[in-house]
């Protein structure tokens, strides 16, 4: 009787030598990637350090093209009228293909994930998807509709959240205490606090292109002014289309409260106020390079920074959110009063600080209170079937 035959394994090619040698072969890279990695496993699957920097620094370079490709998007809309496929959208496009890869990758091999991080991952990414078509059928039955501020760009916006933060919980679950870990994370939380404002750059655009219009020097090009027209919008409409108290309580509310969860999770004294600088560096590099190609500019919330320091001197020594939400956006408002004076923020309306300060105390409150209960406790516990897997088996 002949034995059976044994079964064959694939055999892994041979992993490159260096990043540059990797990058300059990339069929050779990907096959290689593809045998070594992308075999089935569960979420918690081992995962050792230099991998696990491997896969994040993917979710960085995909996340930093999608934020390119939505800051240009922002600009373009103020010059041209909408296109599917502008080169900003193109580019955003490449970096969501790349987290959709990461999702995949995720969900296929368990590594670098837990349940919970893993689920976020494919919330977000799906949350993200089922919008792409929902905007794209709003701007075809609504025609110009270039507020950030709409339903179907909300959808885009919670997405990118959700997946964020499920990156966010993977990396600081597995990754090694250590520089690294705090770069990295710092990277993601920028990225994150980036979204949440983003909606803001609509008025920060608007401002200035409504000025330039009223003085006879428009940045936008006459077919996008003939088609808001033919809609019955003014200028104004389009450029400043939501009350003057939104961009404050945004800033302030989502802003400041995504630093103060930030700084709170990454625990490092300034960490506040560096996502705020870098944020702001970002966008003034942004603007130099938009300016310079012949696209519309816009007001910086230099704002921002002085709420994050706020915010990181009020965590390190242990103010009590109701209080410190309060004397925040006192100070923010304070100091933005003489700069929407000079043309350098878009309208506030000044009546909304109490509202504001209200609102921004009772949810920094409200993140005091989770941050100590035992249901967080909980939940910085990883949930790993590939562990409850290993141990029933052993």
């Amino acid at each position: 009787m002949s034995s059976a035959p044994a079964p064959t394994t694939t055999p892994v090619p041979q992993a490159p030598g260096t990043l540059r040698a990797g990058l300059t072969h990339p069929v050779a890279l990907l096959r290689w990637l593809w045998v070594a990695y992308m075999t089935p496993g569960r979420p918690g699957r081992a995962t050792d350090q230099t991998e696990l920097r491997w896969i994040y620094t993917a979710w960085l370079g995909a996340f930093l093209l999608k934020m390119l490709g939505s800051s240009w998007d922002v600009s373009w809309h103020f010059k041209w009228l909408r296109d599917d496929l502008a080169p900003p959208h193109l580019l955003n496009t490449v970096g969501t293909a790349v987290v959709v890869a990461l999702v995949v990758f995720h969900s296929y091999s368990g590594y670098g994930v837990d349940r919970r991080a893993l689920r976020l991952m494919q919330a977000g990414i799906g949350t993200f998807l089922i919008a792409i078509p929902i905007d794209i059928v709003n701007h075809r039955i609504n025609g110009l509709d270039i507020t950030s501020w709409s339903p179907s760009h909300a959808l885009l916006y919670i997405g990118t959240a959700i997946m964020l933060a499920g990156a966010l919980r993977g990396w600081w679950l597995y990754a090694a205490p250590g520089r690294i870990r705090e770069l990295v994370s710092l990277g993601l939380w920028l990225f994150f606090v980036e979204n949440v404002v983003f909606p803001n750059q609509h008025q920060e655009y608007g401002v200035l292109s409504l000025e330039a219009y009223d003085a006879g020097r428009t940045t936008a090009e006459a077919s996008l002014l003939d088609f808001a027209a033919a809609q019955g919008q003014t200028p104004a409409m389009f450029m400043l289309p939501v009350p003057s108290w939104v961009h404050p309580a945004w800033l302030i509310c989502a802003g400041l409260l995504s630093l103060v969860v930030a700084r709170k999770v990454v625990a490092l004294r300034w960490t506040a106020t560096v996502i705020a600088v870098v944020y702001l560096g970002y966008r003034g590099v942004m603007w130099l390079g938009l300016v310079a190609t012949g696209f519309p500019p816009s007001v910086l919330p230099v704002v921002l920074i002085l709420g994050a320091v706020l915010v990181d001197l009020a965590v390190t020594h242990h103010v009590p959110g109701w209080i410190a939400g309060v004397a925040v956006t006192a100070a923010v408002y304070g100091a933005a009063f003489p700069l929407e004076a000079m043309g350098l923020l878009p309208p506030w309306n000044w009546w909304s600080a109490l509202p504001v300060a209200v609102g921004f105390a009772a949810l920094w409150a409200l993140v005091d209170l989770v941050a100590g209960s035992s249901w967080f406790d909980r939940w910085r516990t990883a949930d790993e079937p590939a562990a409850l897997s290993a141990s029933a088996a052993a």
